[in-house]
C-alpha cells in the first residue's frame, strides 16, 4: 500500500524508519520530511497543515493510509477533512485531539472520569487568575490552554512568576494559545512517558519510556521539547504500567466514547509517579518525541499493521513484540537551542557515525545542499543506540557522537542518568 507520513522531526523519521520496513508497504512518501528521512521515503514540498494540498496528493497517488506525526495539523482537524474525503488515516479527529489542544479540556474530563492528575483552575481573567493563586501554595504550574508548542508551561516558585506567567499567558505572549490559563498543583515525584495505541474502544500499551526536558546536564536549564530518552522506564513497573492502564488510559477512553468523540491513534500521557502512584500530567493525542525514536528502536512488530489494527478498530485482536534490549537517544541540537537556534552549520562525519554498531541516527533538523549536510533546526540529530542494557545503550549512543563533527551543535553527557543512578540497566 502507498503511504504519506506528515512531518519533518525525528520522531517522523523514526516512524518512516520503522513504517519502511513493512511488508504490506508499496511507497513512502514524507510531507515535507528532512535529509534523513529522504533515505526511506520519498520526501514532498507539501505543508501538512494544508489540508487541499493534502487530499489532492492522496488522490494523485492512490494513497492508502495517511500518518500524521505532528499535532497541530490533528487539532486543526485534518483527520476530519481526510475522513470526508474517503481517506483512511492515522490518528484522532478533531474533537478528540482536543485531550491536547485544550489543558482545560483534559483537566475537566479527568474531573468527570475521576482520573488522577494535579489540583488546578481554569481562568480567562487575569485578577480571577490571581485571587486563586494566593490561596495556593507554592511551587505551582501555570499553563497556557492551548498548543505552545512546548513553550507554554511554567512552574513559579514565587507568588510574583506565577503572576507574571498569569499576565504572560493572558496579554498574548503565547498567541491565541494563551486565551485561557490553567493552574496546576505542583506534583512531586518522578516524570514518565507513556503510549497506548486506541482504536475508540480498546487501548493496547507500548513499552515505556523517559525523556530529559531540561537543556542541561543534571536537569538545569530551560524546558526543550526533549534533549534524550531512553526505554524502558525503570519506575514504570509492570504493576505501574496495569495501574496507568486501569487508572489514566482506560476511564479516558471510555469517557471520550460516552461523550460521542471516541479517540483513534496514540494516547501519549505524560505521567507523574508520585508516592501515591500515578498522576496525568498532560495528554498529547500523537507520538513523543524523542521517546518514538526509542521506541521504533526495540518494536519487533510491523508498526503499519499496528497502525492500519488501530485505524479499523480491531486492537482486541492485535499484539506487539517488543525486543528486551533497551534503547537510549541523545539529541544533538543547534547552538541558541531552546532559544533561538544557529542554523545553516555543517555537519560532518555522520556517515563514519551511522556505522557504529547497534546505531541509528534519526534526523531532526536537517537539509542537503549538494553533498553537504547542513543543521537547519533547533533539534538536529537523535543519536539512538540499542543494546542489552540502558548503559550499553547508552555508550554505543556516545561513541558513535564522538565521531561527528558539528562545532555548531551541542548535546547532554548525562542522559539515562535516572536509570543507572538506580542500578536497574
Amino acid at each position: 500500500m502507498n503511504v504519506l507520513l506528515l512531518g519533518s522531526g525525528g520522531r517522523e523519521h523514526a516512524l518512516a524508519w520503522a513504517l519502511s520496513a513493512s511488508p504490506l508497504l508499496t511507497k513512502l512518501f514524507c510531507a515535507p520530511g528532512n535529509a534523513g528521512i529522504a533515505d526511506v521515503a520519498q520526501c514532498i514540498p507539501i505543508d501538512p497543515t494544508n489540508q487541499d494540498s493534502i487530499i489532492q496528493f492522496c488522490r494523485d497517488e492512490r494513497i492508502q493510509l495517511v500518518v500524521i506525526g505532528p499535532e497541530a495539523p490533528l487539532v486543526a482537524g485534518l483527520g476530519d477533512a481526510l475522513g470526508a474525503a474517503g481517506i483512511r488515516y492515522f490518528g484522532p479527529t478533531k474533537s478528540a485531539a482536543r485531550l491536547e489542544g485544550s489543558k482545560g479540556f483534559t483537566k475537566d474530563l479527568c474531573r468527570t472520569a475521576g482520573i488522577p492528575t494535579a489540583a488546578y483552575g481554569r481562568f480567562m481573567d487575569p485578577q480571577a487568575a490571581k485571587t486563586y493563586l494566593a490561596a495556593q501554595s507554592l511551587p505551582i504550574v501555570v499553563k497556557a490552554d492551548g498548543l505552545a508548542a512546548g513553550k507554554g508551561v511554567i512552574i513559579a516558585t514565587t507568588r510574583e512568576e506565577a503572576e507574571a506567567a498569569v499576565d504572560a499567558c493572558l496579554s498574548g505572549a503565547f498567541g491565541s494559545a494563551g486565551a485561557e490559563v490553567v493552574i496546576e498543583e505542583f506534583l512531586e515525584g518522578e516524570e514518565a512517558s507513556f503510549f497506548a495505541l486506541c482504536d475508540g474502544v480498546h487501548a493496547l500499551p507500548l513499552v515505556s519510556a523517559q525523556d530529559h526536558k531540561r537543556v542541561g546536564d543534571g536537569d538545569t536549564g530551560p524546558n526543550t521539547g526533549g534533549m534524550g530518552a531512553y526505554s524502558p522506564a525503570p519506575i514504570i513497573t509492570p504493576e505501574m504500567s496495569d495501574r496507568v492502564m486501569r487508572e489514566i488510559i482506560e476511564p479516558t477512553i471510555k469517557e471520550m466514547a460516552a461523550r460521542g468523540t471516541p479517540f483513534k491513534g496514540v494516547l501519549f500521557a505524560g505521567l507523574m509517579i508520585t508516592s501515591s502512584g500515578p498522576k496525568l500530567i498532560e495528554y498529547n493525542v500523537r507520538f513523543g518525541d524523542p521517546e518514538t525514536q526509542v521506541l521504533m528502536m526495540r518494536l519487533k512488530s510491523d508498526l503499519l499493521a499496528a497502525l492500519i489494527a488501530t485505524t479499523d478498530g480491531v486492537l482486541s485482536n492485535f499484539d506487539l513484540r517488543w525486543s528486551d534490549d533497551a534503547a537510549l537517544t541523545v539529541v544533538m541540537a543547534a547552538n541558541g537551542y531552546p532559544g533561538t537556534p544557529q542554523k545553516g552549520t555543517e555537519i560532518k562525519g555522520l556517515e563514519l557515525a551511522q556505522a557504529t554498531p547497534n546505531v541509528e541516527i534519526f534526523h531532526a533538523g536537517t537539509r542537503r545542499d549538494g553533498a553537504r549536510l547542513i543543521a537547519d533546526g533547533g533539534r538536529v540529530l537523535n543519536v539512538t543506540g540499542r543494546g542489552k542494557t540502558i548503559a550499553e545503550a547508552r555508550d554505543a549512543a556516545y561513541a558513535a557522537i564522538a565521531k561527528i563533527d558539528w562545532p555548531g551543535g551541542f548535546y547532554r553527557k548525562d542522559i539515562g542518568w535516572r536509570a543507572l543512578q538506580r542500578n536497574e540497566t
